[in-house]
């Protein structure tokens, strides 16, 4: 669409930052009103209608922009018009909505298959979320080879007709396995269980004459049962329990004490997905400014040319080596080590995968200083000749994003899921993907900040203009190093004190009195 590189950048992250949050709504839809099988069904066909929109748009001639070849990088094309531009963002926002429901939907459905109060079903969905990952992998492994080759040499349309294909053969994939598949029957809106907690404990504050008498009353009251006693954390979220006040609060305040667990449950796991939210920034930079990045470089490897857009075939195939590496062969040898059924715990994987995301914004920063380099020194600064330097320098920083993709995004999974009251388990999970949502404006932000800031004191913001040659995308990288390292000691605060939820009969009997799990056809 003829889109200078920076709003080009802002435009992938904005599509896909809204794609990964609206799997909010759809973990929401699937707890509170729907299930994680209707959600899916309904997500696919929205998807899939979107994709139907690209394709007319790619194939028809007239719904896309003039050819332009400039043959100087300084030169800017004429971008799209405001008409083609609202088609494209129509079928992008749909492909986004349709794409949301099924990251809230597809993992918390597939995690909702194994028994969690046995050792077995507990490791076998650790290893599904894994192996989720490992799928996801195996999709765009697909996505930035065989159809990246397709747009590049046979066009576009071709390309989306490729991928409406594929969800339209998925449905009916998906479908013959409603048989056997356990379902979890929604209960109604999780969202309201918190607002309620937090309201009833705000106006039971306001309203106590004696505030600190709250807490004692809910133990030493007889009726209470001793189970019915809640933990002493986050004290403030009790009073929704017992207010001791001249008037009676309203009814529809009324809370119970698994309510308030539940809502504590979740406040305490806030912490950790907000630490993953800047891993997340530097993902993004995968799809954006690595991908032009490797545009200027030298892409040939033999006689076989590679399409920058499949630059990202790297962190891809790592992750297809890894996960299995990890799953049968570093898994069982840390549970020996540890003498636990985890072995390696959530936290420590996504821990790993923060570090991880620090090294690679470093590589990513003495490769862009590298590239930079050979550009001045070759005198091509202004040329759209390729740089007289391999494209695979750029792979490095893939590489590390690539393991921390997979730690994180693994262990973010596994982590919410389990942490989550029962009740709430797909909205816990589709957090994974609101964090990689987040990232994705962040990057946005970030990128538009800098430019505002730096352009204050330079000739030019560092990020703006066609030319990637005259960006300080270095300085950039290295400012994302920065902050991942201060993003990583934030998250050890937390984690650190961080007391994981114990699976025992309470656990139990919350799951088998709150939900039943059913086929399909029962729903």
């Amino acid at each position: 669409m003829k889109f200078s590189p920076s709003n080009s950048a802002n435009t992938v992250t904005n599509f896909m930052g809204t794609a990964f949050l609206l799997a909010v709504l759809g973990g929401f839809l699937s707890d509170a009103y729907f299930t994680t099988y209707q959600i899916y069904l309904i997500s696919a066909a929205t998807q899939l209608l979107g994709l139907m929109i690209l394709t007319v748009q790619a194939h028809l001639p007239s719904l896309n922009p003039p050819i332009c070849t400039p043959t100087n990088r300084n030169i800017s094309c004429e971008e799209v018009d405001s008409g083609k531009a609202a088609m494209l963002y129509a079928g992008l926002y749909t492909v986004a909505l349709g794409v949301g429901g099924i990251k809230g939907s597809l993992a918390p459905h597939g995690a909702e298959q194994f028994d969690e109060h046995t050792p077995h079903g507990r490791k076998q969905r650790s290893a599904f979320f894994n192996y989720f990952v490992f799928c996801l992998a195996c999709g765009a492994l697909i996505a930035v080879t065989f159809v990246v080759w397709i747009e590049d040499n046979k066009g576009w349309q071709w390309g989306f007709g490729i991928a409406t294909a594929s969800i339209l053969i998925s449905i009916p994939i998906f479908v013959l396995g409603s048989n056997t598949y356990r379902i979890k029957i929604p209960i109604g809106s999780p969202i309201t269980t918190i607002f309620k907690v937090l309201t009833a404990a705000t106006y039971n504050v306001c309203t106590s004459r004696k505030s600190n008498a709250a807490i004692d009353d809910v133990s030493t009251t007889p009726s209470t049962a001793i189970e019915e006693t809640p933990i002493q954390d986050l004290e403030f979220l009790n009073h929704a329990l017992s207010p001791n006040t001249t008037e009676t609060p309203p009814q529809y305040l009324h809370c119970t004490t698994k309510q308030v667990e539940e809502v504590k449950s979740v406040i305490k796991i806030l912490p950790i997905f907000m630490s993953t939210i800047m891993l997340n920034c530097c993902l993004a930079q995968l799809s954006t400014f690595s991908v032009q990045q490797a545009a200027t470089m030298n892409t040939v490897i033999g006689s076989l040319r590679v399409p920058p857009a499949s630059l990202p075939v790297f962190p891809v195939l790592f992750i297809m080596v890894l996960a299995p590496v990890y799953n049968h062969i570093m898994l069982p040898y840390s549970r020996k080590l540890t003498n636990t059924e985890t072995g390696i715990t959530p936290l420590q994987r996504i821990g790993t995968g923060l570090v991880l995301s620090v090294v690679a914004m470093a590589v990513a920063g003495l490769v862009e200083t590298k590239r930079k380099h050979v550009a001045l020194k070759s005198g091509l600064i202004d040329s759209t000749e390729p740089l007289p330097v391999t494209f695979l320098w750029v792979a490095l920083q893939y590489l590390f994003l690539g393991s921390a993709d997979l730690f994180s995004l693994a262990g973010l999974m596994e982590f919410f899921f389990t942490e989550a009251p029962f009740s709430m388990r797909s909205l816990a999970t589709s957090l994974s993907w609101a964090s990689l949502a987040m990232g994705y404006y962040l990057s946005s932000v970030l990128v538009d900040l800098v430019n505002f800031v730096t352009g204050g004191f330079c000739e030019t913001p560092w990020l703006y203009g066609a030319n990637l040659n005259h960006y300080r995308l270095e300085r950039f990288y290295w400012f994302m190093c920065v902050l991942s390292g201060l993003n990583f000691l934030h998250y050890l605060f937390w984690a650190r004190r961080y007391g994981y939820k114990m699976l025992g009969e309470g656990n139990k009997k919350e799951s088998d009195e709150t939900n039943e799990l059913s086929s399909p056809a029962e729903v």
